[in-house]
């Protein structure tokens, strides 16, 4: 499937779950995620941008003197956000963004973030690579997201569930961004993961070159 009906599609769906996202992923979040968010997010510092923001359910976990820009591919769940913002007060720069071609300069951000999206890019070596670009050197990469299981037995539900979740949403269990940050440089200052290997959370700081 070529990579714009991909994304086409990928739009369209999150278009149509964007009122019952929080919803479903509550669900999700109390039984597997845990504080993964705050955990997270607590550590961003200075320009922030926040790649596939979705309804904005890190918005309270940042840190109150950052500067924040997020972007996300369906503009129903950007309402959301914009939504969520409103009511909470928090100054936020929203945008339509393709993680894949992100429309910013290199060196942009002081930190870049992105929670349990990467699954869903089509191409999760283009969107690592604009994550990279757009983040300064020495600058701070937080991501999280649901991986490979470290049980042979949930592999294989996870193989099973991608023949459906993949061509339905794009969405995938079996990626590991963590590989990506390693063999770009970057140096992990914290990770952890947990949930037999389910869920899997990285603090690194890029290079600074």
């Amino acid at each position: 499937m070529r990579t714009a009906t991909r994304l086409e599609r990928s739009r369209r769906h999150w278009d149509r779950h964007a009122r019952s996202y929080d919803r479903q992923m509550g669900r999700i979040e109390r039984r597997f995620f845990g504080d993964t968010r705050r955990w997270l997010c607590r550590c961003a510092e200075g320009d922030v941008l926040e790649v596939a923001i979705g309804t904005g359910l890190n918005l309270d976990h940042y840190p109150a003197g950052i500067r924040l820009t997020g972007v996300d591919l369906s503009r129903g769940m950007l309402d959301q956000a914009r939504r969520r913002a409103d009511d909470s007060g928090r100054a936020v720069d929203l945008s339509v963004g393709d993680a894949q071609r992100l429309a910013f300069p290199d060196a942009s951000f002081d930190t870049v973030v992105c929670t349990f999206s990467l699954c869903a890019v089509p191409d999760v070596g283009a969107a690592f690579s604009e994550l990279d670009r757009v983040l300064k050197p020495g600058g701070l990469l937080l991501l999280a997201d649901h991986v490979v299981s470290t049980s042979r037995p949930v592999r294989v539900a996870q193989r099973l569930l991608e023949l459906v979740t993949v061509p339905l949403a794009g969405e995938h269990f079996r990626r590991r961004p963590v590989e990506l940050v390693r063999a770009a440089g970057f140096e992990l200052q914290r990770h952890e993961r947990f949930k037999l290997g389910l869920v899997e959370r990285v603090v690194a700081r890029k290079p600074a070159r």
